[in-house]
């Protein structure tokens, strides 16, 4: 699994080249930001979400698989992850971390095996 973990589901509704900037992301259980950065490569898709006051006005980088559906009408984005989910995932620092091979890896296996909402129905 953790080899799609960077592209969007084909039931997301994501329309390529579409500016996501600015739109809120909603998790499974409330908002945690707004996207501030995102990619829609072909297999480098990925959402930088700021956070807010929600944990400290710090970024988190959310693979695309994580998004069930794009609201374009709306300006929101859904992902299948609880906030605590998000919240303890591997740390993110924009200058650090947006280009590194590793830091992606570790990404792709926390998403790959963490089951959406922690392995319950929502």
């Amino acid at each position: 699994m953790t080899e799609h973990v960077w592209s969007y589901k084909s039931t997301a509704g994501h329309l390529a080249g579409a500016d996501l900037t600015g739109y809120t992301v909603e998790a499974a259980d409330g908002s945690i930001g707004k996207v501030d950065k995102h990619s829609d490569e072909v297999g480098d898709a990925y959402l930088v979400v700021d956070t807010g006051v929600w944990i400290f006005g710090k970024e988190v980088l959310l693979p695309a698989s994580t998004v069930t559906l794009v609201d374009l009408e709306e300006h929101k984005i859904y992902v299948d992850r609880t906030k605590e989910q998000i919240k303890d995932a591997p740390e993110f620092h924009r200058d650090k971390h947006l280009g590194d091979a590793g830091y992606r890896e570790e990404l792709s296996t926390y998403y790959g095996t963490a089951a959406p909402f922690g392995g319950r129905l929502i």
